[in-house]
């Protein structure tokens, strides 16, 4: 909640937000620490960010834009909308229930009332908003217990008291405001006191920002000069067109779309020279292992199957580090794959390490690996972070003497006191979830005389083979388009939630046949913008109401420790309902749950809810999707939910989720290790890909030999130490 002196739009730049720094030096050169009202804390925060130069700051992009340009009556106001609303305290108390809150109730000169909500609050925030002081707020109104409510709103205390035109869409002439992605800590606000110092420092010198793409391949674009496009997306002038900047087609996003592809694809060209010369060791094998694998596994490897176990070990046998992405629906079948890699490396006397993100998920690796392995004779090794003194000691002595040929594990596998005999290849599951450093750090375990292991990196995250070959071309990429023969599709229904007593029912009804469910609840606890049934809340409500029934609780604010034994009863049969957030979306396989609810799916994107329907369906009793949505859905919900329902392939899914949120969002745009992009949309700006390729081999042909200093500080500039990605 910010509280600006006056109700001076705070978009507005005068010469007292200049900071007092030299900008001769250029503006990568200032650091942050530089501004106005940016403390160590502050500065910690951005630093996390990757953000230390005034520079970084202002290719610190806008997620999105608010139209904050008009008043909006309180009467008007409906459930989802966000809006600009002014109003006089009429009441404001201290609430004292489960969460401690401030209830601020504010009536407009139209006769309507909201309700103000803060869980988080000073003594002279509280002042602030006591009764009779007019506030102008903005946020997402939702509906409260009791009336229509903003929770955490950005509040501007008005000290003249008059008050605005509020109605029929009154002006208040302020152009789009810039919602900037954020950290814990940092408010809206800020980010906007911030760039409003870092542009006023570019426009008194433009020239402080260097423009690193050539005039000869940027020109013939036809788009803006650099520091013109960083000063228009950041802040769009009052006649900006909305539909234009919202769809990153203005000339301004295009211009900085452009530069990023380009970096994207200096860094590409970049890791792949850096490849041709990595060595590995050939791995070819006898195949005798492999042989016997086949002929005891209770079924029979599918042709998409069978494709992709050749393609790996053609490179297996090959003296260039493997660098495989391999890409699989939820139960396609990898995990055999990822077995028959194994053996192939076992074969040739090395060692293979299987690095998975959760204890859950690496024992469920352990499990199947182990029941396919051990009748050829392979134990196979598990480490994780439980392991203590002398049980962890021996599971390392056995790593280190090359004993253990096949080991599992979760992150404990790259701690410093972890030593390979002979590692010749490392496998990654759910890769995304890993950082960067962490997936060297296992690659460098492995160094052999200069020769480093193979790498197979799994993935259950559907990406459009178009979209996976632009942002993953450093890449070999493995498909598995099919699913084993015997998976039960899934039955998708969507059901508002005033029907949630019928859906109770049907739980109870499904574990009183001797099956098990899931309760997915979108968010832990109530949050400061979005109406989603707490997780706690619906745990208890569903213990009161299904009594009869175990019920456990998992959520991201679980520790691990705590939180893996409760998912462990559940997969062994010992709970009969799991309510969870989204912690489950990856790495639970429990073939008797059949029947999972997942309470307002209309917050979450299609590749997730995808995911998590993944987690039932995996037996052979018949199974059911529920997604219990809150009314009214927007066209964008409702568009989703109905693909949702009628698609059960992950890769039509995704293709679908690409066409409505864009390359970057399907990606992950902040996600550790990943190529996501900010602006750019290789298949939305498909002529912009080709010039940024062909400019890219132009600025690599005409720089010093290996790449120069251009080169690197354009890759540095949009993708920071994220090029490590491809050094994995």
């Amino acid at each position: 909640m910010a509280a600006p002196p006056s109700h001076r739009d705070s978009t507005a730049r005068t010469a007292a937000d200049t900071p007092a720094v030299d900008a001769s030096q250029g503006l990568d050169q200032i650091p942050v620490t530089g501004l106005k009202r940016v403390g160590p804390k502050l500065a910690e925060r951005l630093r996390k960010l990757g953000i230390q130069t005034v520079a970084a700051l202002l290719f610190h992009l806008p997620a999105r834009y608010q139209d904050r340009s008009r008043l909006r009556a309180l009467t008007e106001l409906r459930d989802g909308d966000e809006a600009l609303v002014e109003g006089v305290v009429a009441d404001a108390q201290i609430a004292h229930g489960r969460r401690r809150s401030l209830k601020v109730w504010l009536r407009d000169d139209a006769g309507g009332g909201l309700m103000l909500r803060f869980f988080h609050f000073s003594r002279a925030q509280m002042e602030g908003m006591g009764i009779g002081k007019r506030l102008r707020c903005f946020g997402e109104v939702r509906q409260g217990p009791q009336a229509l409510e903003m929770v955490h709103p950005e509040v501007q205390y008005r000290v003249d008291d008059a008050p605005g035109a509020v109605g029929n869409g009154a002006a208040v002439d302020a152009p789009l405001t810039p919602i900037y992605p954020s950290t814990e800590g940092m408010q809206q606000i800020t980010w906007r006191g911030l760039t409003d110092q870092a542009l006023a420092l570019l426009a008194a010198h433009p020239q402080a920002l260097a423009d690193l793409v050539p005039a000869a391949i940027a020109e013939p674009l036809g788009l803006p000069a650099l520091h013109q496009a960083i000063q228009t997306v950041h802040r769009p002038p009052a006649d900006a067109p909305v539909q234009a900047l919202v769809e990153r087609s203005h000339p301004a996003c295009l211009r900085l779309a452009f530069d990023e592809m380009l970096a994207h694809q200096l860094a590409l060209r970049r890791l792949r020279a850096e490849r041709r010369h990595l060595a590995a060791a050939a791995l070819p094998g006898d195949g005798d292992l492999r042989r016997r694998l086949l002929e005891t596994l209770p079924f029979a490897l599918t042709d998409a199957q069978r494709r992709v176990v050749d393609e790996i070990q053609r490179d297996l046998a090959g003296t260039q580090p493997m660098m495989r992405l391999l890409q699989g629906d939820v139960g396609s079948g990898k995990t055999v794959v990822a077995a028959l890699a194994a053996v192939q490396v076992v074969e040739c006397g090395r060692q293979v390490a299987l690095m998975a993100p959760t204890e859950l998920l690496a024992e469920q690796h352990r499990k199947s690996l182990s029941g396919w392995l051990e009748p050829l004779g392979l134990t196979v090794a598990w480490l994780s972070g439980r392991h203590k003194g002398a049980e962890r000691a021996a599971v390392l002595a056995g790593i280190a003497a090359g004993e253990s040929r096949v080991i599992v594990g979760t992150h404990a596998l790259f701690q410093q006191d972890v030593a390979f005999a002979a590692l010749g290849l490392v496998i990654i599951d759910e890769q995304h979830r890993f950082g960067v450093h962490q997936r060297m750090a296992l690659r460098e375990k492995g160094s052999d005389d200069g020769r480093l292991p193979h790498q197979l990196i799994m993935t259950a995250t559907p990406i459009p083979r178009s979209l996976a070959m632009a942002v993953y071309a450093d890449l070999d990429l493995s498909v598995i388009d099919a699913l084993p023969p015997g998976r039960t599709p899934v039955t998708t229904v969507a059901v508002p939630d005033s029907r949630r007593d019928e859906v109770i029912a049907r739980v109870q009804r499904a574990c009183a046949a001797g099956r098990q469910a899931y309760w997915v609840c979108t968010l832990v606890e109530e949050s400061e913008a979005l109406q989603a049934q707490a997780a706690e809340d619906a745990a208890a409500d569903l213990r009161e109401r299904l009594q009869g029934l175990r019920i456990g609780l998992v959520h991201g604010r679980v520790k691990a420790g705590e939180r893996e034994p409760v998912m462990a009863a559940f997969a062994a049969g010992e709970l009969d309902l799991l309510v969870a957030t989204t912690v489950i979306e990856v790495g639970v396989d429990v073939p008797n749950a059949s029947l999972m609810i997942i309470e307002n799916p209309e917050r979450l994107g299609l590749a997730q809810l995808h995911q998590l329907r993944g987690r039932v369906g995996r037996g052979e009793v018949a199974s059911f999707c529920l997604l219990l949505y809150h009314a009214p859905l927007t066209a964008a919900a409702r568009e989703r939910l109905d693909i949702l329902r009628r698609e059960t392939s992950g890769f039509a899914i995704a293709d679908a989720d690409l066409r409505m949120r864009g390359a970057g969002e399907v990606l992950g745009t902040r996600q550790a290790g990943t190529a996501a992009f900010r602006l750019a949309d290789p298949l939305r700006d498909k002529d912009l890909v080709r010039a940024a390729q062909q400019g890219a081999d132009r600025l690599l042909a005409d720089d010093a030999p290996g790449g120069g200093e251009r080169v690197t500080a354009l890759i540095h500039r949009w993708l920071g130490h994220r090029e490590d990605y491809g050094h994995v």
